[in-house]
């Protein structure tokens, strides 16, 4: 174990930055796409449906959130945390994040899953289901809510492995699940006909098998980390460190289920196409950005480590790297959504107002992607270092703080063309925000690093 541990260090603080952190958003990147992928597969075989059925998709995204917004606080909490104390070679107190987290997440699912069928109708009509959508959403949200307790936990799971820097092994757990998804969506809508619900149950059984890959992993060894009961621990300090540091998360997804929410209700004023377009293009566009957001979770490990082990300049340098990489694929994304934007589309609607209404969302959501890399980068920055505040800050904008008082006004001035334009809007914003704490930091990470440099070498001539 020791070698192992050994080994680990070594690969995280002296690879090549740009080598680790592809090295290790590959697995996540892929990860990522064959979940939107899955995503996107439950919309187009629900689009089969009817209207109403793909809405319901769409408003049940926002119950999804939800759950995720606890895995991923207690998951990134503990793994920002973990990665920096192996950085600093604190095995036993890491062990002891990993386990308090796994057991934590487990209990808020299983909280989420009883209240959430207590009040499915209320809960449902919240979402943004109009009367017409709100069958299909209950349906399908009874499913997700049974899924919740194995969907937080493998946020948990699949966020300690990354960031420990095992992102393979966690790739393989939700991989997994997802092409199972996809199958089973197949077989339970077309060959045993069960509609919605066959959605619904192909997405919960496949959150149970990644839960238990991933479980799999820990249990075997696979992990420095743990899960074992001996390691939870009910320390007030060491839970609060792990809530302040995942708490940008929280907000992240938290805010991005009640946008969801609000962006369904102003959307309800226009029918049923506006909802289920805003859905379908939310779709496209989660898948796209996985891509910009798994190369970040490549570089969310090795600043995290890095920045513990006291090696500034690679945090830096890692830094730049990831968001000239990011640029660089929205901007391929972007010129290939404007050229193939309409068909796609066209595989999940085929009413002529939700086609009018996503093909012009998608082409102004196009121009904007290349914002994305910046605002994706200043809150993972800040949060794997343990800078909070800062990072919840920015966590906020665009999934919520610049997005629903966009959303509101322009809805108010210019109606259904400002719900178009709201998230484009949010976008730029948000970039134009988050772009100085950057360059500020990069200035502090630069200082650091000619003080790290002065030190080594009085340390060295005093040798």
């Amino acid at each position: 174990m020791e070698h192992t541990e050994e080994a680990q260090y070594q690969k995280m603080t002296a690879t090549p930055v740009s080598k680790l952190i592809l090295r290790l958003g590959l697995p996540t990147t892929i990860s990522m796409l064959v979940t939107n992928l899955y995503n996107m597969a439950d919309t187009w075989f629900v689009s089969s449906l009817g209207l109403s059925a793909t809405g319901a998709v769409g408003v049940v995204f926002g119950l999804m959130a939800i759950i995720q917004a606890f895995g991923f606080t207690f998951g990134h909490g503990a793994g920002s945390n973990i990665s920096r104390l192996l950085g600093a070679r604190n095995t036993e107190l890491a062990r002891k994040f990993s386990s308090t987290a796994f057991y934590l997440s487990l209990a808020a699912g299983g909280l989420i899953t009883v209240f959430g069928l207590l009040f499915l109708t209320p809960l449902c009509k919240l979402l943004g289901s109009s009367i017409s959508i709100l069958p299909y959403a209950k349906t399908y949200a009874v499913f997700i809510l049974l899924s919740a307790p194995a969907m937080a936990s493998s946020c948990v799971m699949n966020n300690i492995l990354r960031y420990e820097g095992r992102a393979s092994e966690a790739m393989v757990g939700l991989v997994s699940g997802s092409v199972l998804n996809i199958g089973g969506d197949a077989l339970f809508i077309f060959v045993l006909h069960m509609d919605i619900a066959g959605a619904g149950l192909s997405t919960m059984l496949s959150q149970y098998v990644s839960f238990a890959i991933l479980l799999w992993f820990f249990v075997r060894g696979k992990a420095q980390t743990s899960l074992a009961p001996r390691y939870f621990t009910r320390s007030a300090s060491l839970i609060w460190d792990m809530v302040k540091t995942g708490f940008p998360s929280m907000i992240r997804q938290g805010l991005t289920s009640v946008s969801t929410m609000v962006l369904n209700w102003q959307a309800m004023v226009y029918g049923d196409a506006a909802i289920a377009a805003m859905g379908v293009i939310s779709r496209i566009f989660n898948f796209l950005y996985s891509v910009a957001l798994g190369i970040g979770q490549g570089f969310q490990p090795v600043s995290s480590f890095n920045y513990g082990a006291k090696k500034y300049g690679r945090v830096r340098k890692a830094l730049l790297f990831t968001l000239a990489f990011g640029t660089l694929t929205m901007l391929c994304f972007t010129a290939g959504g404007l050229l193939l934007g309409d068909p796609l589309v066209a595989l999940f609607l085929d009413d002529p107002q939700a086609l009018e209404i996503a093909r012009y969302v998608l082409r102004l959501q196009c121009f904007t992607m290349l914002t994305v890399p910046v605002c994706i980068c200043g809150n993972m920055l800040f949060q794997s270092i343990g800078l909070a505040g800062r990072a919840s800050f920015l966590a906020c904008l665009r999934s919520g703080m610049v997005f629903i008082p966009t959303l509101l006004l322009l809805a108010q001035l210019f109606h259904l063309r400002g719900i178009e334009w709201a998230q484009s809007v949010t976008d730029l914003l948000s970039m134009l925000t988050t772009l100085p704490f950057l360059i500020q930091f990069l200035h502090k990470l630069n200082a650091m690093t000619e003080k790290q440099t002065a030190d080594d070498s009085i340390d060295t001539r005093n040798l």
